[in-house]
């Protein structure tokens, strides 16, 4: 698994297809974070929902990297598209991580300070966020959707769904809460169920697709 978590951080380092989106939330991050009295929670929200389109664009631009002949002799390697999706889920999960703790101490500094709540709070929802945006990635790259024309209608479908349906328990309601600064305890539990199993009924009926179609 981590020889195909390196692989994949490889690809899409050698593919330098990860520079728009990150360069994107590098720029919601200098617009965001600039005024030290604004309060942290409802930015978090903010950076925390474009993380989340961030994670979508990397997974898919990973996966995207290979064409049909390299994914079969990926797989001839790993012997398992468990081991492939998993390698690919923590490649993208790392390079969240990455950017999470750059948009942390990028606001505890231009704040003035560094409160161990709101950033425990603002880990989390990024984390969150980047769950979701794996879990979206996965199906609508090339893995499954040969068109890159169809994969970007379906990931736009998808991350709306995710990001604007209030009534979805997805991202939206802790999002909200975020910037609204109400009570978090019961939208960050329905995000943090609702993220581990969005990723992984979605690893696993990707695979399953894989296995029938291999």
């Amino acid at each position: 698994m981590l020889a195909m978590t390196r692989y994949y951080l490889a690809l899409l380092g050698h593919s330098q297809r990860y520079l728009p989106a990150i360069l994107a939330y590098l720029a919601v991050n200098t617009v965001l974070y600039t005024d030290p009295k604004s309060p942290l929670l409802p930015q978090y929200g903010i950076s925390a929902g474009s993380l989340l389109v961030v994670s979508c664009w990397l997974t898919i631009a990973m996966l995207d990297v290979e064409d049909p002949v390299q994914r079969l002799v990926t797989f001839s390697h790993a012997r398992r598209w468990r081991s492939v999706l998993a390698g690919a889920t923590l490649a993208v999960f790392g390079c969240a991580a990455v950017l999470t703790v750059v948009t942390l101490a990028w606001s505890g500094l231009r704040s003035g300070g560094f409160p161990i709540g709101a950033l425990a709070l603002g880990a989390a929802a990024h984390a969150l966020c980047a769950l979701f945006g794996i879990a979206i990635g996965l199906p609508c790259s090339r893995l499954l959707v040969p068109r890159i024309g169809w994969s970007v209608l379906a990931a736009i479908f998808a991350l709306a769904a995710v990001l604007l349906v209030k009534w979805l328990p997805l991202a939206n309601p802790l999002l909200r809460a975020l910037t609204s600064q109400e009570p978090l305890v019961i939208p960050f539990t329905v995000a943090a169920v609702a993220a581990f199993a969005c990723l992984l009924l979605s690893a696993t009926a990707v695979g399953h697709l894989l296995r029938r179609n291999a």
